[in-house]
């Protein structure tokens, strides 16, 4: 190529019978009416070089002499531009384009472009070359141009696309790559077209964003888009006035690029990543500015295909064989590079800490990534950019952006990275942010070192710098933190969160979301030091903000979710907390809005639902177990008044049909739940004594119905005065409750206070004064079950002391008719004597409780069932009423009645049996058997022989050296005329006999010996106890022959099996 330009001139060619331009005379070589300024003449072109037929062909082309169509071809020969020559021989595609860029006949340009396209588009060159001669010939012919590439996107371009897609052999192949081309040219076009492009941006892009959709997404394709949209960034960079516009196919270029981005593959062995991110660098610049969708999109793509690539090490293992030179590192910075210009670019549009928040948004699925490398990346790239902002950009205003929490979060948790790298880039970066920050504020200034920070004086920076908002997401970062597998960075996230809640940075408004953060990744925690550490800052969290913190944790879920038992415990750390904890459930159980305020369901309304709930979790967790005890009488009254306000909303579905024995977990209805809690008070308290007490007389079935609510709260305070719980504690809280306005609190607190005055000395805790005052305030309540019942409290032995002889004169009268050999309507006297019994409540009877005792004692073998089950449970009460001075004796009575007790448990009437259960269970208490409490559970749960095993056990290991006395009783019974109690006693003594053979071996008496040598006809006749106490005739050996002919199989298999024994104990002689 020669290095001569050629002036350009105003002259072109007319077709014929076209009017022609004017030509300059005065240039000898027609020739340099072709060549502009663009580009110089190749070397060889002068027609007086080219000689012979090219400088013929020249001539004719250029001058004015017609030439026919058909000798085009020919003439362009020896140019080397025939259709069929191969790529080595078409060095002058640059001349064509020129030639036809001066040609003015259009219909002959428009031939020209015809054949042009015609050539094949195979390889690299021919498109490349086909481009440039089109691109340069829309200089002068634009207009031509775009209706021949528009004709060709609609034929050539549309057939090979429908054949391509039916995946048909294409008879023309060189037409595949036709859309490659095409995309060229249009590139091609928009280089050359100077002031005109800007018009024509927007139809240009339009056609390359058709034919990247349209074809096969091969590499070819992707070269020539790429190739194409670079020459368009650089046509559209020459003018200044683009930034005037507005280009309405922009985003759909980008999002073609970033299709391209997307499937590259994952590995680096070019610049194509670096090419399209800057080509969608100089894109984002016009106008109108990217949509957030869009750049979202665009900064989503480009770290995804950065970061993603493997390690540097891995990826010079995976270089072609062919390309050894190829330095991945350098490929890699310079990608980096063009990313890190992305976010230059970006942030310069939009000089504001909303902007760095937003790009810092989309890298942080790679701050959280497991892979160090990626971590590294994006921990580079965040670094160098808020270096460049903090030393180029000045932000336009205050940073509020919430998410700049959670990204300071994020850069904290890499401190303790492995990669040491990252761990110094994190630091930089947080207190580069920081810089920001207190730049926004005036009170930083630009100089300074950069430097790593410490955990403390961290905590107190960001608590000085961010705004509630942004500490609030820091802190739920730090908390997603807690669940990482790196033990580091979980021991940094909880050191961190620990020292912000020591120093008191939480404020009341951020307690809400804290706890629901850390309650959502409580679960996923897996090192026990970093929950530790949590719990601690629980603790602390709920002494800054009790209140809040409560409120918070009711309404996390439902109180029964095990994952919600931890923050509890962590509020009960300490005694003073846990009371507050406690006292404030007690305040949200108390708000009871009317039934007319409330919208149902109420189970999701009401707080004294939720306040329930955790009430009765609490009562079993053993770090309230204290607190549960101080707060005894106010949980007390709160449950039964709970109960009586549910019953109120009419919200009882559900309280009837629990089954207690179910081992299926069961949500329970919120009057079951308050009825449980209220259980559960006084056995997890330890006064399982009361509990047992109304278990057994099936008292906590009355709280399930509204109409014998009333008698479950009088027997359950008449137990609790019973056995000293909690009287003093509970009546300040029932005087509090009787001056209440609301009814419920009346009703419950009348019933407590009047059976204690009947149970209890009360004068200990209050003087007579003042109950007569209290208790005649609710003779003007307006309920009328509140003004009987203070009427019947004023008329109490305990504030008319003259009542008691009246009433022991009574009893009297009643205990002669009572003793009787039959006395008239025995069910009504002993009715009526318990009643005494409880009005004199502990001033006792006396002696005359022996006398009862001992009578009643007799009434338990009587035929009638009601008169067994009343003698049983009149006996439990007889067995109390003796007071001090008889109490030994009345101990030794209920020694006597445990044998004839314990065989009434196999009753053949249930309400017998569950009378003989209680009185049995009040004999062992008044005893003070070592295993009582388990009694309790064999009696009011156990099944089968198991049950009566342990029963027994308990019994005689309780008792030890009284197994003899055990076995004289049960003899009796051998010859009792009801089936049932015999095959019980047979029973009984089998297994005496057994466990315990040698143990009555040595226990037996003298007594017992010759007792059970002696004949039917030599037994003793009944006796007298001196105590007054009924002794029954024993059986000796030879009573047990009457077994042998008992027409019963069991009583002979009894006698077949343990008459030896027996006769071998009547041997024995201690």
């Amino acid at each position: 190529m020669c290095g001569v330009r050629f002036p350009k001139v105003l002259w072109g060619f007319g077709a014929e019978g076209q009017d022609q331009f004017p030509v300059d005379l005065g240039l000898q070589l027609p020739l340099l009416t072709l060549v502009g300024p663009v580009c110089p003449v190749p070397s060889g072109l002068c027609p007086a070089s080219l000689g012979g037929r090219r400088g013929q062909a020249l001539t004719l082309l250029i001058g004015k002499e017609k030439v026919p169509e058909a000798s085009i071809p020919n003439l362009l020969k020896p140019f080397n531009l025939d259709l069929k020559s191969p790529l080595e021989k078409t060095p002058l595609f640059h001349l064509y384009g020129l030639i036809l860029r001066e040609t003015a006949s259009e219909d002959l340009v428009g031939r020209h472009l015809a054949a042009l396209l015609e050539l094949s588009h195979q390889s690299s060159g021919h498109r490349e070359g086909i481009a440039l001669a089109v691109g340069i010939t829309s200089t002068l012919h634009l207009e031509q141009v775009w209706a021949m590439l528009e004709h060709l996107g609609r034929t050539k371009f549309l057939r090979s696309a429908l054949v391509s897609s039916a995946s048909q052999p294409d008879p023309d192949a060189h037409w595949r790559w036709i859309g490659s081309t095409a995309l060229l040219c249009y590139g091609q076009m928009a280089l050359h077209a100077g002031k005109h492009i800007l018009p024509r941006v927007d139809n240009i892009a339009s056609r390359m964003v058709y034919y990247f959709w349209s074809s096969d997404h091969d590499n070819t394709l992707k070269t020539s888009f790429l190739s194409a949209s670079i020459m368009l960034v650089k046509a559209l960079s020459r003018e200044v006035s683009a930034q005037r516009y507005k280009f309405t196919q922009i985003p759909e270029l980008i999002q073609c690029l970033l299709c391209i981005l997307e499937n590259e593959p994952n590995i680096l062995v070019n610049l194509f990543r670096q090419k399209i991110i800057l080509v969608i660098t100089e894109l984002s610049h016009l106008r109108p500015r990217l949509k957030p969708t869009l750049k979202s999109r665009i900064l989503q793509t480009c770290m995804q295909s950065l970061y993603t690539l493997p390690p540097t090490e891995v990826l010079k293992t995976s270089l072609p064989p062919l390309d050894p030179a190829l330095d991945v590192v350098v490929l890699y910075q310079k990608s980096a590079q063009a990313l890190d210009l992305l976010l230059q670019n970006f942030i310069s549009e939009n000089e504001s800490m909303d902007e760095i928040c937003f790009l810092l948004q989309h890298a942080e699925p790679w701050l959280k990534s497991n892979k160090s490398h990626e971590c590294r990346r994006v921990v580079q790239s965040i670094f160098l950019l808020l270096k460049y902002v903090l030393d180029y950009v000045r932000l336009t205003e205050e940073a509020l952006p919430s998410m700049l929490g959670r990204q300071v979060g994020l850069l904290t948790l890499l401190w303790r990275d492995k990669d040491k790298i990252t761990q110094s880039h994190s630091s930089q970066c947080v207190y580069l942010l920081l810089q920001l920050l207190i730049q926004q504020k005036s009170e930083w200034t630009r100089e300074g070192p950069l430097r790593l920070l410490s955990t403390a004086p961290l905590a107190q920076a960001l608590d000085g710098n961010l705004t509630v908002a942004q500490h609030t997401q820091l802190v739920l970062t730090l908390l997603q933190g807690l669940c990482s597998r790196d033990i580091l960075r979980c021991n940094l996230a909880a050191e961190l969160l620990l020292m912000i809640v020591e120093g008191w940075s939480v404020k009341p408004e951020q307690v809400a979301e804290i706890l629901q953060g850390l309650f959502q990744e409580l679960p996923c925690i897996i090192f026990r030091d970093v929950l530790q550490t949590m719990m601690k800052a629980v603790t602390l969290l709920g002494t800054q903000h009790t209140q809040q913190t409560v409120e918070v944790m009711l309404s996390l879920c439902h109180p029964s979710e095990r994952h919600v038992m931890p923050l509890w415990k962590a509020l009960a750390a300490n005694s003073r907390l846990a009371r507050k904890v406690v006292t404030l459930l007690y305040v949200k159980l108390k708000l009871r809005p009317p039934r007319e305020l409330i919208r149902f369901p109420v189970q999701a309304e009401l707080m004294s639902l939720l306040a329930l709930g955790a009430i009765y979790e609490l009562l079993y967790i053993r770090e309230y177990k204290a607190t549960v005890r101080w707060a005894f009488a106010g949980i007390l009254l709160g449950l039964l008044t709970q109960l009586h306000y549910l019953f109120e909303l009419d919200v009882v579905e559900g309280i009837a049909d629990h089954q207690e024995e179910s081992l299926e977990t069961q949500a329970l209805s919120p009057c079951r739940t308050c009825l449980e809690a209220l259980k559960g008070l006084f056995w997890t308290t330890n006064y399982w004594e009361v509990f047992a007490y109304l278990k057994l007389l099936r008292g906590w079935e009355l709280f399930e119905r509204l109409e014998t609510y009333t008698e479950g709260v009088a027997l359950l305070a008449r137990a609790m005065a019973h056995y000293d719980c909690e009287v003093k504690a509970v009546l300040g809280q029932a005087v509090i409750f009787l001056k209440s306005p609301e009814e419920r609190d009346n009703i419950v607190a009348i019933l407590i206070i009047t059976e204690f005055l009947n149970g209890q000395e009360l004068t200990q805790y209050m003087s007579r004064k003042t109950m007569d005052n209290f208790l005649s305030l609710g003779l003007n309540n307006p309920n009328q079950l509140v003004r009987a019942m203070s009427l019947k409290g004023l008329s109490s032995i305990l504030l008319q002391p003259k009542k008691v002889v009246l009433l022991r004169n009574r009893l009297a009268v009643l205990l002669d008719s009572f003793l009787k050999p039959e006395p008239k309507d025995l069910l009504g006297l002993m009715e009526i004597l318990g009643d005494i019994l409880h009005r004199l409540g502990t001033q006792g009877v006396g002696a005359i409780s022996l006398k009862i005792a001992q009578h009643l004692l007799q009434l338990f073998e009587n035929e009638k069932e009601g008169v067994r089950g009343g003698a049983i449970f009149l006996y439990g009460d007889v067995i109390y009423s003796g007071g001090k001075k008889f109490r030994q004796a009345l101990k030794s009575h209920a020694f006597q009645a445990l044998v004839p007790l314990l065989f009434h448990l196999a009753d053949s009437c249930p309400d017998v049996v569950m009378k003989a259960k209680l009185t049995f269970l009040r004999c062992a208490v008044l005893l003070r058997w070592e295993f009582r409490k388990e009694l309790f559970g064999k009696l009011a749960w156990g099944r089968g022989l198991g049950a009566e095993n342990d029963i027994l056990i308990y019994m005689v290991e309780s008792n030890f050296g009284n197994y003899h006395q055990f076995l004289m009783r049960a003899l009796v019974y051998l010859v009792s005329p009801d089936r049932h109690l015999k095959l019980v006693a047979m029973k009984f003594i089998g297994g005496l006999l057994q466990d315990y053979f040698a143990d009555l071996c040595f226990c037996l008496k003298k007594d017992d010996v010759s007792t059970l040598r002696k004949s039917p006809r030599q037994a003793a006749p009944p006796q007298s106890h001196p105590r007054g106490c009924a002794v029954r005739p024993r059986v000796s050996a030879a009573d047990l022959e009457l077994l042998k002919q008992d027409p019963d199989s069991e009583s002979r298999k009894f006698y077949k099996i343990f008459f030896e024994d027996v006769v071998e104990l009547s041997q024995y002689v201690t």
